[in-house]
């Protein structure tokens, strides 16, 4: 019996999740891992499928700037379809064996993947043949619900993208878009169809793991955690308002960043972003939680290194002297806001940055 091994990873930028969806690729086709289940939340963005029609989108730029909502172009099938917190998103990454090389099959498969998972929380849901996803109630009694969308992607028969499943998620924002291009029938979730009684993430992605596993033929295992990092955004008020961006080794990377550096076993992210901070900068600064931790794909691995990374922000002491460890970094500068955000090359860096500007 095959491997399914599945991937619990909080919060995924949406770019990451591509990134991460081309790693796990390049390593199942060259034999390094096997078919894998990635379960992740995505921050409020609107992806396109091939298929899809822009007159879709209903909400004005001005209306998707102000809530953060991002688009996003993909090669997934189907049309337009919004992601965002408190959605599990599942991106199987399968090679489809002789049996299985059928696309609708397929599709079908991943529907009844999540049909079973909801059945174990006494949700029946069905397939509406006219429509893909998952659903509740039908077109027939006009009480038709979208519960989980599907959109999938195929290269010799190799799989990436797959389904959006609503727990708890912010239904108004499907207000934004026409669902899958579907005018006729609404959008629901766990959580309104369980009267309020919505089950914690993690046991929905059990559930989910579970019957997969179960409708690919596959022994479930759970891969370990991802590695800890931290990073920290070191701002200083005087003369203005500035971030301070240090400059990677030509063999790091080379690249600017903000302070950042991994957990080291005992530590809490706290203590490793504190460390981290004294060491990069020869400063002993008082760090603050911004309230966002993601994962990512570390650099272009094959297989994917994963990480899960906190970031903190620090204010830093009046004139004092910047003294960088010269065994990570070339130089150091400090940096106007909007030319910090244009230097940094990973979203994560520039959301935290974003988030620690954002506190005034």
């Amino acid at each position: 019996m095959s491997t399914l091994r599945a991937h619990r990873l909080g919060l995924v930028e949406y770019d990451d999740g591509l990134a991460m969806q081309e790693r796990f690729s390049e390593a199942r086709r060259a034999g390094l891992e096997p078919d894998a289940l990635l379960l992740l939340q995505h921050p409020p963005v609107l992806t396109f499928g091939r298929a899809a029609k822009r007159e879709n989108v209903v909400a004005t730029p001005e209306q998707l700037s102000a809530l953060g909502v991002e688009l996003f172009d993909t090669n997934r099938g189907g049309d337009v379809t919004y992601h965002g917190p408190g959605q599990i998103v599942g991106y199987p990454i399968v090679s489809l064996t002789e049996g299985r090389q059928d696309v609708r099959r397929y599709v079908r498969d991943v529907e009844q993947g999540v049909i079973r998972a909801l059945d174990r929380f006494g949700l029946r849901a069905a397939r509406i043949p006219r429509w893909p996803g998952v659903w509740l109630g039908s077109p027939e009694t006009g009480d038709a619900r979208k519960i989980a969308a599907i959109g999938v992607h195929l290269s010799r028969w190799l799989t990436t993208h797959g389904f959006a499943l609503n727990v708890r998620t912010n239904l108004s924002h499907f207000e934004l878009i026409v669902p899958c291009g579907i005018h006729d029938a609404g959008v629901t979730s766990m959580e309104r169809e369980l009267g309020g009684r919505c089950p914690p993430l993690e046991e929905v992605e059990q559930a989910l793991a579970v019957s997969f596993a179960e409708v690919f033929g596959q022994s479930l295992e759970w891969a370990p955690e991802p590695a800890r990092t931290v990073s920290v955004v070191v701002v200083r008020e005087a003369p203005r308002r500035q971030v301070l961006l240090l400059e990677r080794r030509p063999e790091r990377g080379g690249f600017w960043q903000i302070v950042t550096g991994r957990v080291e076993p005992g530590e809490s992210p706290a203590q490793a972003a504190a460390r981290e901070a004294r060491e990069e900068t020869g400063q002993a600064l008082e760090v603050r939680p911004l309230g966002y931790e993601h994962a990512f794909a570390l650099g272009e691995k094959v297989p994917p290194a994963l990480v899960r990374e906190t970031a903190f922000a620090a204010r830093w002491p009046g004139d004092a002297e910047v003294r960088v460890s010269d065994s990570e970094h070339d130089a150091h500068r400090w940096a106007d806001p909007e030319e910090a955000m244009h230097s940094l090359p990973f979203r994560g860096l520039r959301e935290a940055t974003r988030r620690a500007l954002a506190e005034g």
